[in-house]
C-alpha cells in the first residue's frame, strides 16, 4: 500500500497520481488534503511519514508548491528518507542509492503529467543495496544519536 498526502500547493498533483495508480490498480491511502483551500503541510507530512514507519504503507507520495518543506516535515519522522524530486533521473536515483521511501514533488515546479511519470519511476525503481546499504546504515547512525 502507498501513503498520499498533499497541503494545497500540491493538491492537483496528488490527485493526478491517484488518478494514475487507480488505472494501475494500485492501493492507496489518501491522507489529505482534499482541496486547493490552504492548510499547513506539516500535519499531512507526519501523517504519510508515520504511515511508512509503521508499515501500514510500503512507500510514500507527498506534494506540497515546491515539494520542499513537505519534504523537511516528513524527514523528521525517524526512519524516513523524503527525497524532493523533479525529474526522471532523480526519481531513480533516489531510489536506487538512497533507498527513499518518501517522494515529494511541488506542484508549482512540476506538471501533473511530470508527477506521475516521476511516481510510476520512484515505485517501480528497487534499491540497489551494496556500497549504498552501507550509507544508508550511516544515515541511520546520524538519525540514532550513534555519530
Amino acid at each position: 500500500m502507498l501513503a498520499l498526502g498533499a497541503d494545497h500547493g500540491g493538491f492537483r498533483l496528488k490527485e493526478a497520481v491517484k488518478a494514475y495508480l487507480d488505472s494501475a490498480g494500485i492501493a492507496y491511502e489518501d491522507f489529505g488534503t482534499d482541496s486547493e483551500a490552504s492548510v499547513d503541510y506539516a500535519p499531512f507530512a507526519v501523517a504519510v511519514a508515520r504511515a511508512v514507519t509503521s508499515g501500514k504503507a510500503e512507500k510514500g507520495i507527498l506534494c506540497c508548491g515546491t515539494g520542499i518543506g513537505i519534504s523537511i516535515a516528513a524527514n523528521k519522522v525517524k526512519g524516513i528518507r523524503a527525497a524532493v524530486c523533479t525529474n526522471a533521473f532523480c526519481a531513480e536515483m533516489t531510489r536506487r542509492h538512497n533507498d527513499s521511501n518518501i517522494l515529494c514533488m511541488g506542484g508549482r515546479v512540476i506538471s501533473e503529467e511530470t508527477a506521475v511519470e516521476l511516481a510510476k519511476i520512484f515505485l517501480e525503481t528497487p534499491f540497489e543495496g551494496g556500497r549504498h546499504a552501507r550509507r544508508i546504515a550511516q544515515i541511520a547512525e546520524i538519525e540514532n544519536g550513534e555519530r
